[in-house]
């Protein structure tokens, strides 16, 4: 019996290189980032987070290869609806725990031993629920106001709970649903309005976060970090910020970078491994490191792109839009903050970070994309201009 690789690894075959050299990044970098780590949680032992971090990452490759051989697309238009009223229940309990445990923040939701971060199964319900409104509502001017209604006002509400433990990755989701409106060609109007109403209730959060009690969510973390980027934090001064930290890792960094296993700087940082991850990259690997990675998630962007216009229905078109969107958004501020262009927001740069359940979310998003992208190949469908054709059937075609 042979075995052929295609068979089971199907899909872009691009991105699934481009994947490949994104888990071997990840485990050299997170491996060298995670030193300090090692001694203040694992008892020295430095290999404990690399074994945690191939553990994840084999899972991860296997929900890509489960779900591009086994769920077709049409399963996530089924499961869309459902899956944001579980999305909407997983939040409302991690807020409930906020005030019953006396957690510091909605941000992660313990069960029993067990703990995860909602807002990353928000992304992909998300992306679904405005993928199958957006492709159900195409048809006329009125159905677009429609969709646009219902998914803006469903993902405020989701997004809105989200802001309460984290901020930025509410501004990330949100974001990336506008995105996903204006790409459905709704109208203008409707959308510079809501990013008239987003600036304004930003800059009304900004000014009223003094008087708002502790309590609140984290409008007092996001009126600081705003601060701290346009007037400079006080700390700084003694250089003890971890934008600082960052900026040195990528100075020291230089143009080829000190080589493999030689950051200094990590040893000094609090998210090294996470939040400054690219940073540390460039530590390493040099500027040439750091553009390779850049490199890897604009060739994911343009993959994305070209099973977008290869797609002959407009659901799976919006869903990879979406997902696709979502994560070069967060690689972009990723690398933004690192870069120290960007406040502090605590985003993981997508597959290399160090996580848990930030990897699996991320390694579903990449299958469902591998998904479509498998689907069109079985349709053999020519690469042509997309063009949304007025049909009877509630997810139209797309010539």
């Amino acid at each position: 019996m042979s075995f052929s690789a295609g068979k089971i690894f199907k899909g872009d075959k691009v991105l699934w290189v481009v994947l490949i050299f994104l888990s071997l990044i990840s485990l050299l970098i997170v491996y060298s980032a995670t030193g300090k780590l090692a001694y203040t949680k694992a008892g020295g032992n430095t290999g404990y987070y690399l074994l945690r971090q191939t553990v994840f990452i084999a899972l991860g490759i296997g929900f890509m290869v489960f779900l591009v051989n086994m769920v077709p697309v049409k399963i996530y238009s089924i499961l869309a609806n459902l899956l944001i009223g579980i999305t909407f229940v997983i939040l409302m309990v991690a807020v409930v725990q906020k005030f019953t445990h006396s957690k510091d923040t909605t941000r992660t939701l313990t069960l029993w031993k067990f703990s995860f971060q909602p807002a990353e199964l928000a992304k992909i319900s998300l992306v679904m629920y405005a993928a199958k409104m957006l492709s159900k509502y195409q048809k006329t001017k009125e159905e677009l106001r429609h969709a646009f209604l219902w998914v803006t006002g469903v993902s405020a509400v989701i997004c809105g709970i989200i802001s309460f433990g984290d901020i930025s990755t509410s501004a990330l989701i949100f974001g990336s649903i506008m995105a996903m409106l204006f790409v459905a060609r709704v109208p203008m109007k409707y959308l510079l309005m809501l990013l008239g109403s987003i600036m304004l209730l930003g800059v009304i959060v900004y000014f009223s976060a003094g008087v708002m009690p502790d309590s609140f969510g984290r409008v007092h973390t996001f009126k600081q970090r705003i601060d701290d980027f346009v007037y400079g934090d006080k700390d700084s001064k003694e250089g003890t910020t971890q934008a600082d930290f960052a900026k040195l890792a990528i100075y020291e960094g230089g143009l080829f970078g000190k080589g493999p296993g030689r950051s200094e700087v990590s040893n000094y940082m609090e998210a090294g491994y996470n939040d400054f991850i690219y940073a540390i990259i460039i530590e390493e690997y040099g500027w040439f490191g750091g553009v390779f990675v850049l490199l890897l998630y604009l060739i994911l962007f343009y993959r994305g792109v070209a099973i977008i216009r290869k797609a002959d229905r407009t659901f799976p078109a919006f869903l990879v839009t979406g997902l696709v969107l979502i994560l070069i958004f967060q690689a972009t501020i990723n690398m933004a903050v690192s870069a120290g262009v960007a406040p502090v927001t605590g985003q993981p740069l997508p597959w290399i970070s160090l996580g848990g359940t930030s990897m699996l979310f991320t390694a579903v998003a990449y299958g469902i994309i591998l998904t479509v992208s498998s689907q069109n190949d079985r349709q053999k469908q020519p690469e042509e201009q997309l063009v949304v054709v007025n049909t009877p059937d509630e997810d139209h075609e797309m010539k």
